[in-house]
């Protein structure tokens, strides 16, 4: 059997499958307001059933967010050469010749994906807030408005990015998806795709 490293604690694993369900019905819901498809209606009960359902989800997705912060942002902004490469290479998925620097924990690719996520959430989140909860002192009409505006394109730009996570972490790249089941992953293969990393552990 081969020897595997842990990538991911048992928290980094519950938290992302939280995020990605919470999402999901933030999308299936949100797609319904948006269209004004009244067949989710019957789905969730009724409209407003609908609208709990989204704004509750919202709820659980930004406390998600916040972790996800907490755990990625400060290793998604350290970009070094090596991150650079990496990017002028695109990470070889286009040639298998490519010479791709080494990487860290996470590869360049990975800390953009975590930047935009968390750039788009945050934006999702503090205009769905202003839009549910409407707070006192505000020029109301002006913000949500506004808000309305950063939420769709936020979201809908979340949207976009999701089936190209989901293939980068399958099909492009076979055996990333059992990081997020399992968090574990077989030393070769980190030692191929991340071995700034694995020297770091001395493995």
């Amino acid at each position: 059997m081969a020897n595997m490293v842990k990538k991911a604690n048992a928290f980094e694993i519950l938290n992302h499958w939280i995020m990605a369900v919470s999402f999901i019905i933030l999308a299936v819901t949100g797609y319904g307001f948006l269209f004004r498809l009244e067949q989710l209606n019957s789905i969730f009960g009724n409209f407003n059933a609908m609208n709990d359902w989204h704004n509750w989800s919202g709820v659980v997705f930004t406390v998600s967010l916040f972790f996800t912060i907490f755990n990625y942002l400060p290793v998604s902004l350290s970009f070094g050469g090596d991150d650079i490469g990496w990017i002028f290479k695109a990470g070889g998925y286009f040639s298998k010749k490519a010479s791709v620097p080494p990487q860290d924990r996470l590869n360049a690719g990975q800390k953009l994906l975590y930047l935009t996520v968390l750039l788009l959430g945050t934006a999702i989140a503090l205009s769905g807030f202003i839009i549910w909860l409407r707070p006192a002192g505000i020029d109301l009409r002006k913000w949500v408005l506004l808000s309305h505006l950063v939420h769709n394109v936020s979201f809908v730009l979340m949207a976009a990015i999701i089936p190209l996570h989901i293939y980068l972490a399958t099909l492009a790249n076979p055996g990333t998806f059992r990081i997020m089941v399992y968090g574990t992953v077989p030393l070769e293969w980190a030692k191929k795709r991340h071995a700034k990393w694995v020297q770091k552990m001395g493995a």
